[in-house]
């Protein structure tokens, strides 16, 4: 189904044209007429499949179709998003899609001075794109008032969960117009997330776009088992024999993410680091270093899961696995975007395959394991079976026990009765 279908206003078809959208994706099918007939939603559906035009073309042509006036330090469209990366993204692709409509689009986060933030507030704005936290500051600061919002779309509402940033949520909603229309999207659907759906939203639909937490078809998933400390040499082994650039790495920590910087700077691969010590600046410098391919790696934690789009990234290594099964699927989600081919490669220590097992089980299906010459490590099956004997072989019951420990004592005793006869002799 084509954007030419849906009889946009010329201006949005233009950007969309503009923008190089023609097809629908799924997501976009299914979302974007129930969403411009007002309609609250939840809908589910796997990172890098559209979501964003999903839900930004019914709210521009709403607004378009009901003009109105923003008034100063007032809002019509409110946008939350879990991290400054992702609002950051929202904000530069949003401003495509309104391109040549008479609209403003503004994103807040932290990272950047609240004070450089007021002006652009108070002047009123017609799509705001904002993280939870730092909304709520403006908000106290009476710098923005939520009371005339329309539109409320929370992105990534699982992740928003997962950091603790719903009661902020809860907090700028009920500033809101009781009359909004809200929109939820999310890459996971947890009981939490419907629980929190129920609470936002009134008779919504539900829309699923793909199996529920499923992973792109276009990613090709591969597991190398590896001891925990060979884990560097295993990186910079593959990523010279296979050539491979642009690479996006995850960690877990960022003490894992520094301590892997030490290992490339002596193999003298280039790369980044984005985790949560860096400031904004130096992070958006990262990723536009990473982008233009002006180095080979990109090293990150969890707070560049979400939110990074780019293009024509090939390889994702999970150099640990995540501590939630879900944010795999964030994970990967980078790479395999729009319908490109994407690899998806996790080094599992033996520490690690609970951890794995969760994934395969959320995603619905195993994945291949590669065992590297060289880097062996032993058999979990082996080590399951020599478990599994442990905790079955035949305990001796308690009278056994009590028998042999007096058999003991009185061989303790005679040995000791002995000797002493032996120094009565001696003297």
């Amino acid at each position: 189904m084509k954007f030419s279908s849906l009889d946009l206003a010329p201006e949005l078809q233009r950007a969309l044209d503009a923008c190089g959208y023609s097809q629908m994706t799924p997501i976009q099918e299914q979302a974007i007429v129930p969403a411009r007939r007002g309609k609250d939603v939840l809908a589910n559906a796997q990172t890098g499949t559209g979501k964003t035009a999903a839900f930004t073309v019914p709210i521009l042509q709403q607004m378009h179709d009901r003009p109105a006036t923003t008034l100063p330090g007032h809002v019509r469209t409110l946008i939350l998003a879990p991290t400054r990366e992702l609002a950051e993204q929202l904000t530069n692709t949003i401003k495509g899609y309104a391109q040549f409509l008479p609209f403003t689009v503004k994103g807040i986060y932290g990272g950047v001075s609240t004070d450089s933030q007021k002006g652009k507030l108070k002047a009123g704005v017609d799509i705001l794109i904002a993280t939870p936290g730092r909304l709520l500051e403006h908000v106290v600061q009476c710098n923005i008032s939520l009371s005339k919002v329309e539109f409320v779309v929370l992105d990534e509402a699982d992740r928003m969960l997962d950091m603790g940033f719903i009661s902020d949520v809860h907090k700028l909603i009920q500033q809101t117009s009781a009359k909004h229309q809200t929109l939820m999207f999310s890459a996971t659907v947890t009981p939490t997330v419907n629980e929190l759906a129920k609470k936002l939203m009134t008779r919504h639909e539900i829309i699923r776009a793909a199996k529920q937490n499923a992973t792109a078809d276009t990613v090709e998933h591969v597991v190398y088992p590896v001891e925990e400390r060979r884990k560097p040499d295993l990186f910079v082994e593959l990523i010279k024999k296979h050539n491979w650039f642009q690479v996006l790495v995850f960690t877990s920590t960022k003490a894992q993410a520094d301590e892997l910087v030490v290992d490339l700077k002596m193999d003298k691969i280039t790369h980044v680091v984005c985790h949560g010590d860096k400031t904004q600046g130096s992070r958006k410098r990262a990723l536009a270093d990473f982008k233009a391919g002006k180095v080979q790696v990109m090293i990150a934690t969890e707070v560049a899961a979400r939110g990074l789009d780019i293009k024509g990234l090939e390889y994702v290594v999970n150099y640990n696995l995540p501590y939630l099964a879900e944010d795999y699927v964030h994970r990967i989600g980078r790479t395999g975007r729009a319908g490109a081919k994407g690899h998806a490669i996790s080094f599992v220590s033996r520490e690690e395959e609970r951890a794995l097992d969760d994934i395969e089980r959320l995603i619905g299906s195993p994945i291949k394991r590669i065992y590297q010459k060289g880097y062996e490590v032993g058999s979990r099956d082996n080590i399951r079976k020599q478990l599994s004997q442990k905790a079955h072989k035949p305990r001796t019951n308690k009278a056994s026990q009590t028998k042999i420990i007096r058999n003991k004592v009185s061989e303790t005793k005679a040995k000791g009765k002995t000797r002493q006869k032996q120094k009565q002799l001696k003297k």
